[in-house]
């Protein structure tokens, strides 16, 4: 996007988007702090730390620890979803989903792609994201013989607990899960 279009997107003159890129002008007000987000959507913290988000295709969210579900905080935009995919049995209303640099969950590396379907309860076995202490977590789920819910990391069972008596918060089932080939030797 260029620096017009860019400043005609946050309100402002090129001129002010060229002083705030030079740092000429050190201080942004927050609403002009949240349009230069949107313009460039990306999330607010990732422009206040200054460690802009991976270049990624468009529609791809970034899932971190410990920040709300991507498709929660995408800067006031309704996030982007899979509709309309010829499978819609497997890919309607879910969102397209990959790790964040430097952010690890179990059963996702650095790479991956999953196609995650918002939900608030556990459905059939599978990988689900959780949210526990206000982190987000990636477990599989399963039911057991004695009808309690198998809870298990990717090293370790973890617990077997009564359905309704769940340690976390179910946000969304992993519908599909694609891993980068490996490099060729």
């Amino acid at each position: 996007m260029s620096k017009a279009a860019l400043a005609r997107r946050v309100g402002v003159s090129d001129v002010t988007i060229s002083y705030w890129e030079s740092g000429t002008i050190k201080q942004i007000g927050h609403e002009r702090l949240v349009a230069l987000a949107e313009a460039l959507d990306c999330n607010l913290s990732d422009l206040l730390q200054g460690t802009p988000s991976a270049h990624l295709p468009h529609g791809i969210l970034l899932l971190r620890v410990s920040q709300p579900p991507p498709w929660q905080s995408s800067c006031g935009h309704p996030a982007p979803s899979l509709a309309g995919l010829p499978n819609t049995a497997l890919t309607d209303g879910c969102h397209l989903v990959t790790p964040a640099p430097g952010e690890r969950f179990d059963f996702l590396t650095e790479g991956d792609l999953i196609a995650l379907r918002p939900l608030d309860a556990f459905g059939d076995d599978g990988l689900y994201l959780l949210e526990s202490d206000d982190e987000l977590q990636v477990r599989h789920l399963s039911r057991n013989a004695q009808g309690k819910l198998r809870i298990r990391g990717e090293r370790s069972e973890l617990d077997d607990v009564l359905i309704g008596a769940l340690p976390f918060r179910v946000l969304a089932h992993v519908c599909i899960h694609w891993r980068p080939l490996p490099a060729a030797e």
